[in-house]
């Protein structure tokens, strides 16, 4: 189970550092280039919660291996790809296939284990997500850096292929057999939420990501506030349905929830922030000062290192430390990535400081991640568990599409208002970028100053 939820981790990463390779070889566009990076996070996001729902409605058994043959399919197809339209589209589908197997991994961690096993096995499931970053980013490099026979960018996609058909035939022996009795006794589809809430993601994400493509016409102004409506309209939905006694995809009382809406928007932060500065940073590297795949990889390495190592131990610190963590972070994560920004400006590669940067930088975003998400859960009644976990999952893959789709266009725009790609135009481009992040980290760090409505 935590082999699959590796790979899928492994495939929001993967595609960073071999953007450059995608580039070169498919003569891909920087708009096409954030949608293969943000295609897969778009689907895996809004799909997430039916997946949860589909899990209990036919069984976690079932849509595990239903999901997992949708994701090797489709990254065999990725890898297949001839143009930057097909590799788009499948990266869509492998999005949809980890949308149905990842949500099972919990209920089935849930069902097959007990007491101090269970305790054992959510904490190798927390293992896994700490160290999937790092391991995306320095895998992705080495398969691009190997060109295994001339097939350059294509392996981090087939790479999938093998695993996941080994992963299929083991699951089929070894799973759990789904309860029968269970299924039919749970909650309906939503599937107007479903539409109103993907088509307001939709006409967010992509017109930020497409307008300096094409000028900035004047749908990709219209378009964000056409999503806007469309969110409002899903908002008013998912009351009156919830208010009728229907079971709305995200229930309207566990955002009122002490908190959560504070949750909500530092997690949303975060993993902006995180997936900005991946993606501006790789281009960078490999655009500007000519970092190979693997080189580049091996610089985040510090970041994800850092960031896992302090989500597991934040706990174990003083008790007095606690309240102040998060803004403490964010606070951290402004700093650190503004002294990016500054060491590279120049075009240079930063020396030993830049390394104490992508460390704080690591450390900020776990501060701000760890504790919000915890306490955010923990003060959840148990029946509503279940909403606010696929809530704040939600909320985790729409701020890494966010992140990309904002930071990354604001990078692309200004490489193209400085002239031609080289390692000083692309420091002043990146400390652009950086000013931003750093500014996003100061709103998560104020952001519990606001007293959030009940």
């Amino acid at each position: 189970m935590l082999a699959a939820q590796f790979m899928a981790l492994l495939d929001v990463f993967i595609v960073n550092v071999a953007a450059p390779t995608l580039r070169a070889e498919l003569h891909a566009s920087g708009a096409a280039l954030q949608l293969v990076v943000a295609g897969y996070t778009i689907t895996y996001a809004v799909l997430l919660i039916t997946g949860a729902r589909l899990g209990d409605r036919y069984g976690h058994r079932r849509l595990y291996l239903v999901g997992l043959a949708v994701f090797t399919a489709a990254s065999l197809a990725c890898g297949l790809a001839g143009g930057t339209g097909e590799l788009i589209a499948f990266r869509l589908v492998q999005g949809a296939g980890s949308a149905l197997m990842i949500p099972q991994v919990l209920g089935l961690i849930q069902r097959t284990f007990t007491g101090e096993s269970r305790a054992r096995a959510l904490g190798a499931y927390a293992a896994v997500l700490s160290t999937g970053a790092a391991a995306g980013q320095v895998v992705g490099g080495v398969l691009v850096s190997a060109d295994l026979f001339g097939t350059g960018w294509r392996p981090v996609f087939l790479v999938n292929v093998p695993v996941g058909l080994a992963l299929l035939a083991v699951g089929r022996r070894v799973l759990p057999r789904d309860d029968t009795h269970a299924r039919g006794r749970t909650r309906a589809l939503d599937l107007p939420g479903l539409i109103l809430l993907g088509g307001a993601v939709s006409l967010f994400t992509v017109p930020l990501v497409l307008g300096q493509e094409y000028d900035w016409p004047l749908w990709s102004w219209l378009s964000p506030a056409a999503s806007a409506v469309l969110f409002a309209l899903f908002c008013g939905y998912e009351s009156r349905l919830a208010r009728r006694g229907g079971t709305p995809l995200i229930a309207p009382h566990v955002l009122r929830h002490p908190g959560m809406g504070l949750a909500v928007f530092r997690i949303l932060t975060v993993m902006a922030i995180n997936s900005g500065f991946l993606f501006a940073l790789t281009l960078h590297f490999q655009g500007a000062l000519g970092y190979s795949a693997l080189r580049a990889g091996l610089t985040f390495v510090p970041t994800a290192l850092v960031f896992g190592a302090v989500g597991l131990t934040w706990r174990r610190w003083p008790a007095r430390w606690q309240p102040v963590l998060a803004p403490a972070g964010f606070t951290l994560t402004a700093l650190a990535s503004l002294a990016v920004g500054l060491l590279l400006r120049d075009g240079g590669s930063g020396g030993v400081w830049v390394f104490v940067a992508y460390c704080g930088v690591g450390a900020g975003l776990a501060l701000g991640f760890s504790p919000t998400l915890t306490r955010a859960l923990a003060t959840v009644r148990p029946e509503d568990a279940a909403d606010a976990g696929g809530l704040l999952t939600t909320v985790t893959q729409l701020g890494q599409v966010s992140g990309v789709a904002v930071f990354g266009t604001l990078f692309l725009n200004r490489l193209e208002e400085v002239g031609a790609p080289g390692a000083y135009t692309s420091g002043d481009a990146l400390l652009v970028c950086a000013c931003a992040l750093a500014a996003a980290g100061v709103l998560g760090a104020v952001s519990g100053l606001v007293r959030m409505r009940r």
